[in-house]
């Protein structure tokens, strides 16, 4: 049966036999954000949380999380086969889908920059500011760091997220905001870049890295992770490819979490 939890009826569907802890339990979520629409997660809790990440995949990001936790596309996405590894660092994870007003063609493309995306993210990260006492960090991949790094620099503080993550972040871009184009110099919040050397993508040539870091003039706390090792296969836009750091997902996720706890 699914579980309610407080006056805004959010959705749980258990698929974990025990709860992980005594707060926001594993499963999916659906969350209502506005008017008529809610936005689904997929949630992986450790017993003691110290922190929770927001996992923004790339491409369209219509994940299409089942009701089991099985996603329809996407699972070979860096963040999203990497999730248990930010389990493992005791980080509240939390893979975000489209809501269920974009649970079609073209899902997030056109809509990672608005607006609606906006509140719904903003309502994720209140919901679990309502169960968790811990820090909400916001992380992309490609296309999914249009949306962490857009929704970081709309939020002002109380509402937005302790910090952000990009990995193989949009640099370039003709025909949407790239990264870099987004009002950055807005964040106040400690920031980490993860980028491969090697990444064949247009949109994301580590020689055009510099553009991203100069914009994060406010930000705390700010670094860059670069990365050389590793396989490539395939499309280089692709999550099998360096862009995806593909054979060191694990090393990658280690020090992402060990930048965020480092507080």
């Amino acid at each position: 049966m699914p579980r309610t939890f407080g006056p805004a009826l959010v959705i749980l569907i258990a698929f974990f036999a025990i709860p992980a802890h005594a707060g926001i339990t594993s499963g999916v979520v659906d969350l209502p954000t506005r008017p008529g629409v809610n936005q689904r997660l997929l949630v992986i809790a450790p017993s003691a949380p110290k922190a929770a990440v927001l996992l923004f995949a790339g491409g369209h990001g219509g994940l299409r999380i089942e009701s089991n936790g099985s996603l329809a596309w996407g699972q070979n996405n860096f963040l999203v086969r990497s999730r248990q590894f930010f389990v493992e660092h005791d980080l509240l994870t939390i893979v975000v889908d489209a809501p269920s007003d974009r649970q079609a063609n073209p899902f997030l493309n056109g809509f990672r920059q608005t607006a609606e995306h906006e509140a719904d993210i903003k309502a994720v990260i209140a919901w679990v500011r309502q169960q968790e006492k811990i820090p909400v960090w916001l992380v992309g991949t490609s296309r999914g760091t249009q949306s962490a790094a857009f929704v970081a620099s709309e939020l002002d503080h109380g509402d937005g997220p302790d910090g952000l993550v990009l990995t193989s972040t949009i640099l370039t871009d003709k025909k949407t905001r790239p990264v870099p184009g987004l009002p950055l110099e807005r964040l106040r919040i400690p920031v980490l870049v993860a980028h491969h050397e090697l990444d064949g993508c247009g949109h994301c040539s580590f020689a055009d890295i510099s553009a991203l870091m100069k914009k994060l003039v406010q930000a705390p706390r700010k670094e860059l992770f670069s990365f050389r090792d590793g396989q490539s296969q395939g499309d280089p836009c692709q999550a099998l490819s360096y862009h995806g750091f593909n054979g060191i997902e694990r090393a990658v996720v280690s020090r992402i979490a060990e930048w965020i706890l480092a507080r």
